[in-house]
């Protein structure tokens, strides 16, 4: 064993349950790979297969087999199936050897474990085991989950950078126990130790361990703070050395690999529902024919002698096997490629985020991000927005600025009255220092006191330099009120696990710690029971005016004047904190220390009897002051505030703040107006009111209830919701919402990590809604659209060919015309119109949020439209067939041949199917670019180059049952007959779209429409010094992505600007767009 016999690891949940030596030795090797050699092609095939899609192209491909059934060729099913399939193995492949790399090199790590009383031997991560003591050096990785026993630091402190764990790149600190410190330091004594260790059972959350150390006879509460948790890295530490508690799979890092919950657009459903109804009316055309061909056959196909087959099939049994052979034939009306090309369109629209240069914030280095690839057409329909305020609104840098002290208030004073004043001039109150350096004012003295004591800030000294104190604060305000007492002269010097030393004017303090009571968001302060020297207990304590005020004894005084203090600080946007404190007797302080002992050993509710615990302590205080922070807004809120309100989109911004200072942050930040009427209340129907408000604010909530109202608005109003926020309290809002932003500011990574978008300003957040959001959706909308139009026009030429066929399953076009129509023939334009397309650049998508209306209302792509693309496919399959057909009854060629044989008309249907369905896209687009010009007419060649190829006689040499159209296409199309076909049907097909889109833009046009720029040369969108209405932030946007790829010129004939050829841009004035 690599373990003491007489050392226990014990793992429990409620019941303490001992674990045997035997079962604690659990493998420290991780497996996030997927696949191996022999799995890989059943398991991903497996999976592919769990896709209702793919599964039903492969019972069409089973169904092909049976010749009773089919006319088809199985390779017209076949080919596209192994391309869909085909794409998405490769990229799974690609990931998993990814995974398979990475775990390889995790596990062939070394570590320093104790084997045989030496820390000396490397041992490989993949075979250190629950129970190992390991030593960790500088820059090294953590193994696996480890209670840290001792140090090479003072106090046994242990500095971890936790990027890869949480995303933060900011030092934390860990500390071991004082008697593990003291007593593990060599080998020996690592060796000899040997220790009962009770705790939970292994979970994922992160910010909590809970258990108990048995040695020698005494109990120790262990809880985070004494934890390495794996995927951190020992910085500034030179050794540490700990004990493995959770290895392998059964770390933290490792259980929060599971999958998070899985969201979907409304486009997605929408999507969904729209292929069954698909597949239903598949399933109901193939009944009808079925039927169709039954009674035909009755009245006419058992009576025709050449069609004889001497099959002695009745009827009915035809027509039964005709339902299967339609099924197949109609196939293509549910798209096999329609997922993977929203999956790809998806994908670029996710990396135009990323590389959104006007999202990009150059003093971080920090660029925007989309975390998600299939969230983004939901950027362009949001109806309801929830933010954080504080780092999210606000920078998050606090800085000290008032204070009051035994009812006096101190600050800055105010410069408003001299216009000559230089608004950087900062001067604190003078009287304040005066005071304090007297020693005189006992209230001004333990106000500092207090600041300097109660905290959990730790302190380094740069470069050796002991007066040169850098800070490192759980938050920003913590570290800017520390920061405060050492400007008054109270200097927070250094702590241990039991002492904190700080210097009141140049005299040297040293304080013993008896009980630290830390904060949450439930409690909402923090207090500190500290031994002074003379031997006196004493309670510091800082929180919430709600939570202190209930706690304060009757004998406290200024109570009146430090609330009208508090008051006036919210009414300047101040974040406030109430300072108090009280003496402890010492008989007083030992029966409750027995208490919190207990409490702080105990595995079950341990949180729950901490709490209780400190309610017994923190009662009839007594008042000190009050702190006043402020916290500025970030650059551009109000203006992307006012802009997003006039898009209808609904903001309501959840603070933990005092009513007063959400109030007035909300006046600040544009949310509030001096022309609405401001509704209070706790108890008012919360639905129904306050989602008829224009904005709302909600104040003392926890971070659970800003997740519950979340819910609230999600569940009764139906509505898209987005969350945004930059702290770890804003991560159950964030997942809650159907879209969650992270802002990675000043309180760590924990929301970026949990987001689907995370960028480093509130103000991006316009542009990823108007701009990438309604971007994303229209052309989502119009890819869907046109996706669906060209599939049924291409199928339904099958129905109308069943009339002439006597409903025999017959196709009416080439069977590789069929394989690659939407591989190779259709798939591009209406790809890159999915992609770059635009009907406004980003600049008029800014300057007039009125745009963004048809997304929240839902109006591009619904049923509505379903069935318009239904109807419009069925008009263009009518057209394609019956002109042709017309035109190939009693014909004759030029030479004398008659071109009306069944080969000859399918390759006029696909020829007119292809200009078709092209040129209808080239109609739909609006943004026009050298890709899009290139790729309608390189789909139509690429059909007209792999059509003659297929009709050649040298592979019909080599392929004769494959290839039986031999030399259709040459002979059909050398008839200028054939060819005025094939344009007039073009024609017919297209001149109604043509109608109704003018009578559209000139009739009953769109926003859109009435803002897009007309003129005879395209304006750049940064062109500076024309007339216009927009901020200046506005006006730092760039245009939209298609210039990346392309900067062709536009195809349209566009009327000449009337103002001259200064005036290239028409714009509607700002009062009409805001009335659209």
């Amino acid at each position: 064993s690599t373990i003491p016999n007489t050392l226990r690891i014990n793992w429990s949940a409620d019941l303490l349950i001992e674990v045997s030596e035997e079962t604690v030795g659990m493998g420290n090797a991780i497996k996030t790979y997927k696949y191996n050699v022999l799995t890989f092609l059943p398991l991903n095939l497996y999976e592919q297969f769990k896709r209702a899609a793919n599964l039903y192209f492969l019972a069409l491909l089973i169904l092909q087999i049976i010749p009773d059934i089919s006319t088809l060729p199985w390779y017209t099913t076949l080919i596209p199936l192994v391309v869909v399939l085909g794409i998405t193995a490769i990229k799974d492949l690609v990931d998993d050897l990814a995974r398979h790399r990475m775990d390889k090199e995790i596990n062939n790590r070394k570590c320093e474990v104790l084997l045989d009383g030496r820390l000396e031997q490397k041992s490989k991560w993949r075979n250190i085991e629950v129970g190992d003591v390991v030593r960790l050096k500088k820059n090294d990785f953590i193994p696996a989950d480890i209670l840290l026993l001792s140090s090479s630091n003072p106090n046994s402190l242990c500095y971890v950078e936790t990027a890869e764990l949480d995303g933060e790149t900011n030092l934390k600190f860990k500390m071991g126990l004082r008697v593990t410190d003291e007593r593990l330091q060599e080998e020996r004594q690592l060796a000899e130790f040997d220790a009962l260790i009770e705790c939970e059972e292994p979970n994922n959350r992160l910010d909590k361990f809970m258990g108990t150390m048995l040695w020698q006879r005494e109990r120790y509460p262990l809880d985070l703070d004494n934890m390495l948790l794996r995927g951190c890295k020992v910085r500034n530490t030179e050794e540490c050395h700990g004990l493995v508690i959770f290895a392998g799979a059964d770390t933290k890092i490792m259980r929060n690999g599971g999958k998070t919950r899985f969201k979907r657009t409304k486009i997605d459903e929408l999507m969904n529902y729209m292929v069954y109804t698909i597949f239903v009316l598949l399933i109901l055309v193939a009944a009808g024919l079925a039927i169709g061909h039954t009674f035909w056959y009755e009245e006419i196909g058992s009576k025709a002698w050449y069609l004889y087959d001497a099959k002695g099939q009745d009827a009915s049994y035809r027509g039964f096997l005709s339902f299967w052979g339609y099924i197949i034939v109609l196939n293509t009306m549910v798209p096999i490629s329609l997922y993977v090309s929203v999956e790809v369109i998806r994908l670029g629209q996710s990396k135009f985020i990323n590389w959104d240069l006007q999202m990009y914030f150059a003093e971080k280095d920090t660029p925007a991000k989309a975390r998600t690839t299939t969230l983004n057409e939901q950027l362009g329909q949001i109806e309801y927005i929830f933010s954080d305020k504080t780092g999210t609104l606000t920078q998050n840098i606090m800085a000290f600025k008032k204070c009051t002290i035994a009812g006096r208030s101190y600050g800055p004073v105010d410069w408003s009255w001299n216009r000559h004043a230089d608004r950087k001039f900062q001067f604190m109150d003078h009287s304040l220092v005066a005071c304090v350096r007297s020693r005189k004012d006992k209230d001004a003295t333990e106000f500092f006191k207090l600041l300097s004591l109660c905290h959990t800030v730790m302190v380094e000294h740069k470069d050796g330099k002991p007066c040169d104190l850098v800070y490192q604060a759980a938050s920003p305000d913590e570290g800017a009120l520390v920061t405060a007492a050492r400007n008054f002269g109270y200097v927070f010097l250094s702590r241990t696990q039991d002492t904190i030393t700080i210097k009141e004017m140049d005299q040297e303090s040293t304080y013993e710690m008896l009980a630290l009571l830390d904060f949450n968001s439930d409690r909402k302060r923090m207090s500190i029971i500290l031994k002074f020297p003379d031997g006196r207990i004493r309670l510091y304590c800082k929180g919430a005016d709600t939570v202190i005020y209930e706690r304060l004894s009757p004998n406290s005084r200024h109570k009146e004047t430090t609330q009208d203090a508090l008051d006036i600080f919210a009414n300047e946007t101040l974040r406030t904190l109430c300072l108090c404190y009280k003496d402890i007797s010492t008989d007083e302080f030992e029966a409750w220390s027995r208490k919190h002992k207990d409490a702080q050993v105990a595995m079950s509710d341990r949180d729950a009897a901490l709490d209780r615990v400190y309610e017994e302590i923190e009662n009839n205080l007594m008042l000190i002051g009050a702190t006043a922070i402020e916290d500025k807004l970030q650059d551009g809120v109000p203006e992307t505030i006012a802009k997003l309100a006039k898009a209808d989109i609904k903001i309501w911004v959840l603070t933990g703040d005092k009513k007063e200072t959400a109030e007035n942050i909300g006046y600040s930040c544009s949310l509030l107006s001096d022309d609405m009427q401001i509704h209070y209340g706790e108890d008012i129907d919360f639905v129904n009111m306050a989602c008829e408000c224009e904005a709302v604010i909600c104040c003392r909530v926890t971070p659970k209830q800003k997740a519950n109202v979340v819910s609230l608005v999600k569940k009764y109003k139906k509505a898209v919701t987005l969350s945004i926020g930059d702290g770890a309290n804003d991560v159950n809002m964030i997942k809650t919402a159907d879209i969650g932003v992270g802002i990675s500011g000043q309180e760590g990574m924990q929301a970026v990590m949990s987001s689907d978008y995370a960028f480093a300003q509130f103000c991006y957040l316009q542009r990823l809604l108007l701009v990438h959001g309604r971007w994303s959706y229209i052309r989502m909308c119009k890819f869907l659209r046109f996706f669906f139009f060209k599939n049924f026009a291409f199928t339904l030429v099958h129905f109308w060919y069943s009339f002439f066929s006597g409903y025999s399953s017959q196709v009416a076009y080439e069977d590789w015309f069929i394989t690659l129509y939407n591989l190779c023939y259709s798939s591009l334009p209406v790809l890159l119109v999915g992609l770059l397309d635009q009907d406004v650049n980003d600049k008029l998508s800014l300057k007039f949020p009125k745009l963004y209306l048809p997304g929240q209302q839902g109006t591009l792509f619904n049923y509505r439209n379903f069935f318009i693309s239904l109807f419009h496919g069925i008009f263009v399959s009518l057209i394609i067939f019956f002109i042709p057909y017309g035109a190939f009854l009693q014909t004759m060629g030029q030479d004398g041949e008659a071109p009306s044989d069944y080969q000859s008309f399918a390759v006029v249907t696909a020829s007119s199917l292809i200009f078709t369905v092209n040129l209808q896209i080239s109609l739909d687009t609006s943004y026009w670019t050298f890709v899009n010009c290139f790729a309608v007419l390189g789909s139509i060649a690429i059909y007209f180059g792999i059509m003659f190829d297929i009709h050649s006689a040298g592979i019909h040499v080599l392929f004769p049952s494959a290839f039986t159209f031999t030399g259709v296409a040459s002979n059909a199309l050398r008839q200028p007959y054939l060819w005025l076909t094939i344009i007039l049907t073009v024609g017919i097909s297209l001149l109604p779209v043509i109608c109704i889109q003018f009578l559209h833009k000139t009739i009953w046009p769109s926003v859109g429409d009435k803002v897009r720029p007309v003129g005879k040369k395209k304006p750049s969108a940064f062109q500076r010094g024309q007339r216009s209405r927009r901020s200046a932030y506005a006006f730092s946007h760039s245009r939209g992505y298609a210039d990346l790829i392309s900067s062709g010129r536009s195809i349209r004939r566009r009327p000449p600007a009337r103002g001259g050829p200064q005036d290239s841009i028409r714009e509607v004035p700002q009062r009409e767009a805001e009335n659209i």
